[in-house]
């Protein structure tokens, strides 16, 4: 864990990285909010990360409903705190957040950058592999490289979250036919390589569980910084009123 700072007060200063989704949906990442009071969003297309407040109050939960409609299963990644009455908690897993501490990044002669055209393909292996949601219009997050082998997309990685000064990591995979090579970890490096030359800091996250996946960050050069969670909860079938109308609920 990195050293905390002190904010008036004496109080614990929130980190950027803290909330990530709010700090990218306010900062780089605002021209794709999409927002209901102080909840923000990605188009459920591009990324399924939303962003409550820090401390989201009754209102924050009655708009974070409205914007994902009556019922809707809702990823919550970071929270820690109670839902209210009404929501259902459908998964709940232990993550950590790991940062550049180090890293050997370097350009790959091997890996290409993926466009618009490669996601039909980039999804297959993500449906094969299970890094974590890749939506139509991800890839519009930021940069993707992959390596082909006999023109076939056997390994990727790229950008999610963009919190200013920082980048994160995301979508590593590899083709099972094709682990065993080293292929997601220069990828990582050539991805964190391109952060580094736009002057930010590589980020990632990864679940508690993959000890695995956390050897090898560790092993490139990240360090943990936060022990985080990974949470959905559904929204309540009844909106109130007021927030039928948002939404157009007859």
């Amino acid at each position: 864990m990195s050293a905390t700072s002190h904010g008036p007060g004496g109080q614990p200063a929130r980190h950027v990285l803290d909330n990530p989704a709010l700090a990218s949906l306010t900062g780089p990442h605002a021209h794709f909010a999409e927002r209901r009071g102080r909840v923000l969003r990605y188009p459920v297309d591009v990324s399924p990360w939303l962003a409550l407040p820090d401390e989201p109050d009754a209102d924050d939960w009655a708009d974070l409903a409205a914007l994902a409609g009556p019922g809707a299963e809702i990823p919550l990644p970071g929270y820690r705190g109670a839902v209210p009455e009404g929501w259902e908690i459908t998964f709940r897993a232990e993550g950590v957040q790991l940062v550049d501490d180090g890293l050997a990044a370097a350009p790959d002669p091997e890996a290409v950058r993926l466009g618009p055209a490669d996601v039909p393909e980039m999804r297959d292996l993500v449906a094969r592999t299970q890094p974590g949601p890749f939506e139509p219009r991800t890839i519009e997050l930021g940069t993707y490289l992959g390596i082909r082998r006999e023109g076939r997309l056997v390994a990727m990685a790229g950008e999610r979250l963009h919190p200013p000064g920082w980048t994160e990591i995301s979508a590593v995979c590899t083709d099972p036919a094709a682990r065993g090579q080293g292929l997601a970890s220069r990828l990582v490096l050539a991805v964190a390589h391109g952060i580094r030359e736009r002057g930010e800091t590589p980020f990632l996250h990864t679940g508690a569980h993959n000890t695995n996946a956390i050897r090898l960050y560790e092993s490139l050069g990240f360090r943990l910084r936060l022990r985080t969670a990974f949470l959905a909860a559904r929204a309540p079938e009844r909106l109130g009123e007021e927030d039928r109308e948002a939404v157009g609920v007859a």
